[in-house]
């Protein structure tokens, strides 16, 4: 039983290795994108009173081509504003462009986060990095088992002793098993977010799997076709009113004719950076037509929205952001040298060095 485990578990790591080295690596730079892209006014502070944000909405959405923005927070103190085939701009919060660019392959912050979420293959590229999450859990599960063999023998090295497949194999193994908790958190709650199945799996101690389900599906609203001048100041006022406390998160208009304007803020005990508290409006006339409190949400679905924050170290302070640095980095190195010992530091075969030795006495 033990040997195919250690079979299992070298060819997961021979086959997925690679995936799951880059992941952690992008990852872990995506943890810091606030400090280095390198914008004027990135650190401002945040100006969330309703005239700052509607005088800014109203000019930025005057914007020929707009369909949405993200709005600044308190770790990022621009607007994002969003244009089609990857296009946008960011904008100071009194609504001045900062920067604009004409494809996501001009920002390093967008192509990496692409890479990161979808391996720059929209829908197909989840599925894989969804089946490279299981993968991963797999690797450490099996992993831990593997090592309680030889846990007499632990070493804690941050590097090799030697560049040797059996210096390699221990460090592997002693690495993995030291940062195995830290992986099974960014692995669950990232493999989380593009299974579905699997996130209900997970959060079900906090509630009935179908509850959690219907209360994560989107609501559906049909309303009119926009309009040539949406009332912004109208519904930001509106939802001023609703969620008092709430930060304005992400202003998107329909998709398609008939769906509704959308706003999602952000109450103060979400952890969700972008919140899930949503409001509906009707494009043609302003008016509400549904509104979804995130904390009234059933409480699996609460759950699930702490997948994200935890993941990408949206809360937790630089502590937790500094523990998923070094998971993120100890993912890359064991999964590199998983795939650099398997397919280029692999033992010869008994049969071939017999044979050698064999020629070498004739």
């Amino acid at each position: 039983m033990m040997k195919l485990l250690d079979t299992l578990h070298r060819w997961t790591g021979g086959l997925i290795g690679l995936v799951l080295a880059l992941l952690g690596l992008s990852g872990t730079i995506l943890l810091y994108e606030h400090l280095w892209i390198g914008v004027p006014g990135t650190g401002d502070p945040l100006r969330g009173d309703l005239a700052t944000v509607t005088a800014a909405t109203e000019k930025l959405m005057a914007t020929p081509g707009a369909q949405g923005i993200i709005y600044a927070d308190t770790r990022f103190g621009l607007h994002q504003l969003r244009f089609a085939e990857g296009a946008g701009a960011y904008a100071s919060q009194s609504g001045e462009i900062a920067a604009r660019w004409a494809s996501q392959w001009e920002r390093p912050e967008l192509w990496i986060f692409d890479f990161h979420h979808h391996l720059f293959a929209g829908d197909n590229g989840e599925w894989v990095i969804g089946i490279a999450g299981l993968c991963g859990l797999f690797f450490v599960i099996s992993g831990v088992i593997l090592w309680w063999r030889t846990r007499r023998t632990f070493q804690l090295r941050l590097w090799p002793k030697r560049m040797s497949r059996p210096a390699i194999l221990m460090h592997h193994r002693d690495l993995g098993v030291v940062v195995a908790p830290l992986l099974l958190i960014s692995i669950v709650t990232g493999t989380m977010m593009i299974f579905r199945p699997f996130a209900l799996g997970v959060v079900a101690p906090f509630g009935p799997v179908a509850e959690t389900a219907k209360a994560l599906d989107p609501p559906k609203y049909k309303g009119g076709p926009i309009a040539e001048k949406p009332d912004y100041t109208a519904m930001l006022g509106e939802a001023r009113r609703r969620f008092p406390d709430a930060e304005f998160r992400i202003l998107s208009l329909p998709r398609k004719a008939g769906d509704p304007i959308s706003l999602r803020m952000k109450q103060p005990a979400e952890w969700l950076p972008n919140g899930r508290t949503t409001l509906a409006f009707d494009a043609a006339t302003g008016e509400v037509l549904g509104a979804r409190d995130a904390l009234k949400l059933a409480p699996g679905a609460q759950a699930f929205n702490m997948a994200f924050p935890i993941h990408a170290s949206k809360v937790g302070g630089w502590t937790w952001r500094i523990l998923l640095t070094i998971s993120g980095l100890a993912m890359t190195m064991l999964g590199s040298f998983a795939v650099w010992t398997f397919w280029f530091r692999r033992p010869k075969p008994a049969k071939r060095r017999a044979k050698k030795a064999v020629l070498a006495s004739a």
